[in-house]
């Protein structure tokens, strides 16, 4: 595609190897890269644990999606709490008087809403997605909670159907009395995506809740279980740990919820306690992404999904800080003692005997033995790094107090760099701190330059846990960036102790975030090129890192070139007086909107720009990225200054230079993440990576004087006449990457080589004088165009096994363009 190296953000000439001289005694054969491998000596060891799988119920993660119920809503509860437009009766169509009660008659307190239906009335869900999805022959079990207010019995009907007719044959149950559970099983007759599963009453009034459908074929047979194919998908990347519930959905929400004497709340904060026991007392929950969460996957069902794919199981839980652009911070100490002491009993439920207390509640559930919990995480992205760590150390010294087998997690905040990454490093450190979760979603570009990040980490400092990251999209470009960054995880296996894509799951029809690693609707999986690329990783990872070195890409890199541009995000805000000089003075745009703005463009066709007393105003406080352009893409070494006014909204006011077009730019946006920060970002095709920030941010109503000065590959920041930074963007974005390790059960070298660019990598391989090694390595291959994206309608990014004879202590070998190649070499 004609596009290749710009979607990977490369600099112009970066692809453009040249032809490096073959290694003394080899052959006249021209080489393009040389790879050194030292197999004396041994380098970083690589825990068991270093990859594994980070599942937050994001996207419809869980209901809808690995957690296999087929019914939506089954118990009523949804709310506008969830989502505006939710209410009890969502997912359902009834005929005849039915009605959601909320009274004394309820199943239990925690599950608030149930339904009546009169005598000859019916109810009918529709399921996720185009419907409830059932295979030919496979059976599926339903079940009912039923109460009947007189003496007699209340038939009701089942029926499973879509719009061509029966699915299965009809059932029939007959609840009498009190609340009571009622099952049946349906098999279905041929297999359907649409389907719809109908209650109906018969002759008497009836009340109904929790009204379920499983399929009988859940993963390893567990009953209240996972949706088969997604476990599997899960279970084939072999993890080695499982992170748990979140992300944002932890750390987020009412803590004061937590309060017994406020009553009920309908939106609580995540509470591993609501989450286990038997599912109809279970409380459901506003999900912090915009739905409902039912809880029918808890932490029971976590761990136990840990422990049946051979992971680590390592949850996390809130501490009272909330992050992920909510920066608030509870201070009330009797919340923050239930807390501490809500996760000793979490460790207990995990680890404990099963005579004490939530211990033995685990052994109800069905599994007496420890599930053997190690590692626990305290907080998620908190932006608060001095609150946030006051609160921590004192969940640290609980529990090291009575579990000092626990390595207690902390994190770093939710950007790679800035000033809540320094600050909260900084704490972590002097505080000796075991390990750190740092998170970052980046443009290709970003991890293409940073291969390097862990090179100069602290050896003797806290270890890192990389507990998410992606490159921002799911195609083949973005996987072989991602996937020349993790040869440097690897590199660096003595400071990185466990890295997690992230996220995990995505149902095509209720997306919040993207990029997704495996993607579904209700009745087929597929993995992205980024699942192929993890996979390959993952099952891939040896026991330690054999030292390696090899040649780089030569690289010209140019000056800064660009337009200017004025943009806002969810803010109206004016401008005036804008000027752009060369370096030498000669001035290149003068703008004070006078005679109005036919200098500008609209570039990104968003937002509503108008002249307004002599300023130029963007005056919808809704849009997003509503940039505005003017000035050639060739200008070069200049000054920028220009007025900037926020008058309503959310953040501040964003100006841009370097612009080529919509996605490739850099903005300094003063104000941004709801005014919390100011950064300069740059865009690179669509994808954003931040080069500098810090915690400035935006009164409404003031103006502000700015100026950029762009010298070179140089750029110089003045907010008001006072420098506010500057940075060099000087990083090579490297295309050929590689690492090796070694697999002590089997005595494979792997060699692992990413070469991201649009030419074959012609390569020679040293594998040192005299190396004992087999003549023939197996080969797995990773290889397609960058905008290539894996559908559930075809994947053209899927992995490709061969094999290779000619392999000796020095040969060599071509690897494709764009593309992931594992060498395995059997050594003596």
């Amino acid at each position: 595609m004609a596009h290749r190296r710009r979607r990977l953000g490369l600099t112009v000439g970066v692809l453009l190897a040249g032809t490096l001289a073959a290694s003394p005694g080899a052959a006249a054969e021209a080489t393009d890269y040389t790879i050194d491998v030292d197999t004396s000596r041994t380098g970083a060891k690589i825990d068991d644990s270093m990859y594994g799988v980070f599942y937050e119920d994001i996207n419809r993660a869980a209901d809808g999606g690995l957690y296999a119920e087929l019914v939506q809503n089954r118990s009523f509860e949804y709310d506008t709490a969830d989502n505006r437009s939710y209410t009890p009766l969502t997912s359902w169509d009834t005929k005849g008087a039915a009605k959601v009660v909320n009274d004394g008659g309820r199943l239990n307190e925690r599950n608030r809403n149930y339904l009546t239906l009169a005598a000859d009335a019916s109810v009918t869900n529709s399921g996720y997605n185009t419907g409830i999805a059932v295979r030919k022959g496979e059976r599926y079990d339903f079940s009912v909670w039923a109460r009947t207010d007189g003496a007699g019995r209340a038939p009701l009907t089942l029926t499973l159907h879509d719009a061509s007719g029966e699915l299965a044959s009809a059932r029939r149950v007959a609840p009498r009395g009190g609340w009571a559970k009622h099952e049946v099983s349906f098999t279905a007759k041929r297999t359907s995506a649409t389907g719809r599963l109908t209650v109906a009453s018969g002759g008497a009034p009836v009340a109904l809740d929790e009204i379920s459908l499983f399929p009988r074929d859940t993963y390893k047979g567990r009953e209240n279980g996972l949706r088969k194919d997604l476990a599997e998908k899960i279970a084939a990347l072999e993890p080695g740990f499982l992170r748990f519930p979140g992300g944002c959905l932890v750390n987020t929400g009412s803590h004061e919820a937590y309060e017994e004497k406020s009553g009920w709340q309908r939106a609580r904060s995540y509470q591993w306690k609501d989450t286990i026991g038997p599912v109809e007392q279970r409380a459901t929950n506003a999900n912090f992404w915009g739905y409902n969460q039912s809880y029918g996957l808890g932490y029971y069902e976590y761990f136990q999904f840990a422990e049946d794919t051979g992971a680590m199981p390592l949850p996390v839980v809130p501490a009272l800080v909330t992050g992920c652009g909510q920066n608030k911070a509870t201070d009330d100490p009797a919340l923050l003692k239930r807390h501490i002491q809500d996760t000793l009993d979490l460790i207990e439920f995990a680890n404990g005997p099963v005579g004490s207390e939530w211990g033995k509640k685990r052994a109800e559930m069905g599994h007496p033995e420890p599930f053997k919990l190690t590692h626990l995480g305290v907080g998620n992205e908190e932006n608060l790094p001095e609150e946030f760590f006051a609160r921590f150390k004192q969940f640290r010294a609980a529990i090291e107090a009575k579990h000092p087998e626990i390595t207690v997690v902390s994190n770093s905040g939710p950007d790679d760099s800035g000033t809540v990454f320094d600050k909260a490093w900084q704490l972590n450190r002097d505080a000796d701190v075991a390990m750190v979760d740092e998170h970052y979603y980046n443009s290709p570009q970003w991890f293409l330059e940073n291969n390097d990040r862990y090179d100069s980490y602290d050896r003797q400092g806290p270890k890192v846990f990389l507990g998410e990251y992606a490159s921002q999209g799911n195609t083949f470009g973005n996987a072989l960036s991602e996937a020349a960054f993790m040869t440097g995880i690897e590199r660096n296996a003595d400071v990185v102790k466990l890295a997690s894509y992230a996220p995990l799951l995505a149902n095509e029809d209720y997306v919040q975030w993207k990029p997704d690693m495996i993607w579904f609707d209700n009745d087929q999986s597929w993995g992205s090129a980024n699942y192929e690329t993890q996979k390959l990783f993952m099952r891939n990872v040896g026991d330690e890192v054999v030292p390696s070195e090899a040649s780089g890409t030569p690289a010209t890199s140019g000056p800064i070139t660009g337009a200017v541009g004025l943009s806002t995000w969810a803010t109206s805000a004016a401008y005036d007086d804008v000027r752009v000089t060369g370096a030498d003075g000669e001035p290149l745009l003068t703008d004070d909107f006078s005679a109005g703005d036919a200098k500008w463009s609209r570039a990104a066709g968003r937002g509503t720009w108008a002249v307004e007393d002599g300023a130029y105003v963007q005056s919808d406080a809704s849009a997003e990225n509503t940039l505005v352009t003017a000035g050639d893409k060739g200008w070069q070494n200049y000054d920028l200054t220009v007025k900037a006014t926020k008058k309503s909204g959310k953040e501040g006011f964003m100006v841009a230079f370097g612009v080529k077009d919509t996605g490739n730019y850099y903005w300094w946006n003063l104000g941004g993440w709801n005014n919390t920060r100011s950064a300069v970002e740059k865009g690179v095709d669509g994808a954003k990576q931040t080069l500098i920030e810090d915690s400035t941010t935006i009164e409404t109503g003031r103006a502000y004087d700015i100026r950029v000065e762009v010298r070179g590959r140089q750029v110089t920041l003045y907010l008001d006449g006072k420098k506010w930074g500057s940075f060099t963007d000087d990083k090579a974005a490297e295309p050929f990457r590689q690492v090796v390790t070694r697999d002590k059960a089997t005595g494979d070298l792997i060699v692992k080589v990413v070469n991201a660019q649009g030419s074959e990598a012609r390569t020679r391989i040293d594998l040192g004088r005299g190396a004992k090694v087999a003549g023939k390595a197996r080969v797995t291959t990773l290889a397609a165009e960058p905008g290539a994206e894996n559908t559930k309608d075809k994947t053209p990014v899927k992995p490709v096994e061969s094999v290779f004879r000619g392999v000796d202590d020095s040969f060599s070998y071509t690897f494709p363009a764009h593309s992931i190649t594992f060498l395995r070499i059997k050594t003596g």
